[in-house]
């Protein structure tokens, strides 16, 4: 038998979930306990925002103790005039006596059931552990339709960044979770690798213009549901429902907010339900990180900001875009950098509080305008608003470093920081490698980019750092391996016969043969498309060709390349280091000499 624990109806079939007329979760006649049981981790449910089809089982510790005191009532009435019995007679003492003791002792069990009861609750409920850490893992798109792909992936990340902001409350980062999107959940295994004590997962069905969202608060230890809820809403009411999610969860994981805090979780960027959708979409190209997809993603920010030229979000989502072509050199830094600084500008104008916007902003003044100070200031800000933020924490500590090396332990920690907030984060682990490989502890960078290949064999960059290491280790046959199989993964790189090339000649005339046939390909290639001349650099200074090195860090200085403010730290450059054109370098960027 099962009773719905709001309408009190009950059900003989076994096999029901939910009341099938207000949808509460059923519960079975000898569960009022475990009932009890859940409410340990969200005692308060007095106040629930207005949902539909599932809800939690209401406290019913007041309850409870309304209908303890009951008997309490029926005692009183011991004091009433003295009954009879059926033959009209007087109840005779000794039972009379006897039944007032057994009243007598039941009050008293049931006061001290009762006062043990309320001890007990309110114990277990004050000292419930609040949750301090949770992984929002990727929502499952049920839809059937890989159009809509963009809608459970936004939904997933926009709850990630609005949980993000909440203090005392580690929230893993998008990078780190989405390595478990399309797999099956072994959720204890993830708990040991993310380091959580929640989970929430989540399905999304479109249909239309009718969505329906059933997502789960999980318990990383039992694997018990602590909360469960189903929304239904139209897709016009899609803005609203973010924020709305984001209280609920908050209110589950007892979370300690401030008006503040409750005052960024209620808060909409838009209130333009195609403004927001398309900023979605957006992110969601930006993700996929190849050429095409930055200028798809730059194309659907744009539109974002024509439908609400007032969404800041959106125009942060724009810098960033513009950050990563002039990061990747897939746009010249002088059509990249100026537009991300723009579009990051603008976003602060609009809303001051949004640390993605200062964190581009921060990005920018660094890699293209060399403004360390600026730069400092702006990561400084964002750190400030949004302490979880991991992006802010990896690029400042990098760049922290570039800036100032004597400050490696600090940049270090930085980036230990943001490896907490995104454990699984290639770039993370990526910059700390690239710390190491600057501080020519080479050994130590290998087993960090080794781990970063345990979990994704392809990532391009790692092969080229690690081929650099193993340049300054004297390894060439490894450093080959490893630049022929970046450049094979590299989109829009070398093309198969190329890479051929490339091994033809290492196998003819060894690394320098390797390297030089490498540059000449690089010039090839820069006559169709834009290649910047701190590759070309690279490859001479490699070779020891001091005047064609410094040659090609001219152009490079001269065009504003971003990879410039690697060169006061690079081993590569050490042959340079002594030459007072280099030194010049170094000044005019503002590097230390």
């Amino acid at each position: 038998m099962k009773r719905c624990p709001t309408c009190q109806q009950t059900y003989t079939d076994e096999t029901l979930k939910f009341c099938r007329d207000d949808g509460a979760t059923l519960l079975t006649d000898e569960s009022l306990s475990a009932e009890s049981a859940t409410q340990i981790l969200s005692p308060s449910c007095t106040n629930e925002v207005n949902t539909q089809v599932v809800h939690t089982a209401k406290s019913e510790t007041d309850t409870s103790v309304l209908e303890a005191t009951k008997p309490m009532s029926q005692t009183a009435e011991l004091q009433e005039p003295r009954p009879t019995s059926s033959a009209g007679g007087h109840i005779p003492d000794g039972i009379k006596r006897t039944k007032r003791s057994f009243a007598v002792a039941l009050a008293v069990l049931l006061l001290a059931a009762v006062g043990f009861g309320y001890w007990f609750f309110a114990h277990r409920s004050a000292n419930a552990t609040q949750i301090e850490s949770i992984a929002v893992l990727p929502f499952v798109n049920a839809s059937g339709n890989p159009d809509v792909e963009y809608l459970s992936d936004g939904m997933t990340e926009s709850l990630i960044s609005s949980l993000s902001q909440l203090p005392n409350l580690n929230v893993k980062a998008r990078s780190s979770v989405f390595r478990y999107k399309g797999k099956d959940f072994d959720l204890r295994r993830i708990a040991q690798e993310l380091k959580v004590q929640a989970f929430l997962t989540g399905r999304v069905v479109q249909r239309g213009q009718d969505m329906s969202l059933y997502i789960e608060l999980v318990d990383a230890t039992t694997e018990q549901a602590i909360w469960s809820e189903s929304y239904n809403r139209q897709m016009t009411n899609l803005v609203s429902l973010q924020s709305e999610i984001a209280r609920d969860v908050a209110s589950k994981l007892q979370a300690k907010l401030s008006g503040a805090d409750e005052q960024k979780l209620a808060r909409n960027y838009t209130e333009n339900t195609e403004a927001y959708q398309l900023y979605l979409k957006g992110r969601y190209q930006l993700n996929k990180r190849t050429e095409e997809d930055f200028k798809r993603g730059i194309e659907l920010f744009r539109q974002a900001v024509e439908q609400d030229p007032n969404y800041a979000l959106a125009y942060a989502g724009l810098a960033d875009a513009y950050n990563q072509m002039g990061a990747w050199t897939t746009l010249p830094p002088s059509e990249s950098f100026p537009k991300a600084k723009a579009a990051a500008e603008r976003a602060l104008r609009l809303d001051d509080t949004l640390a993605e916007a200062h964190t581009a902003l921060a990005f920018a003044k660094f890699q293209y305008e060399w403004d360390f100070a600026g730069a400092e200031r702006e990561y400084q800000q964002a750190i400030s608003l949004n302490p979880n933020y991991a992006t802010a924490r990896e690029l400042h500590g990098y760049q922290m470093y570039l800036a100032s090396p004597h400050r490696f332990n600090d940049a270090m920690q930085e980036l230990n920081t943001a490896h907490g907030l995104d454990p699984l984060s290639l770039s993370v682990k990526q910059n700390m490698a690239a710390l190491l490989y600057f501080e020519r502890k080479y050994d130590e960078a290998i087993e960090l980019i080794k781990e970063t290949q345990n979990l994704e064999p392809n990532f391009t960059l790692g092969y080229g750092l690690l081929g650099s290491i193993y340049r300054e280790k004297g390894m060439n046959d490894q450093l080959v391996a490893a630049w022929r199989k970046g450049s094979s993964l590299e989109g829009g790189g070398f093309s198969e016969e190329q890479v051929n090339v490339l091994g033809k000649a290492y196998k003819e005339s060894g690394i320098k043969g390797y390297l030089r046939k490498h540059a000449e390909l690089l010039q090839e290639r820069a006559r169709e498309k834009y290649v910047s001349p701190i590759f070309i650099a690279m490859d001479y200074a490699s070779l020891g060709e001091k005047e064609l090195a410094l040659m090609w860090l001219d152009k490079a200085y001269e065009e504003r390349s971003s990879w410039m403010v690697e060169i006061g730290v690079d081993p590569n450059y050490d042959s340079l280091r002594d030459d007072p054109r280099f030194q010049e370098l170094l000044r005019r960027v503002g590097l230390p000499q």
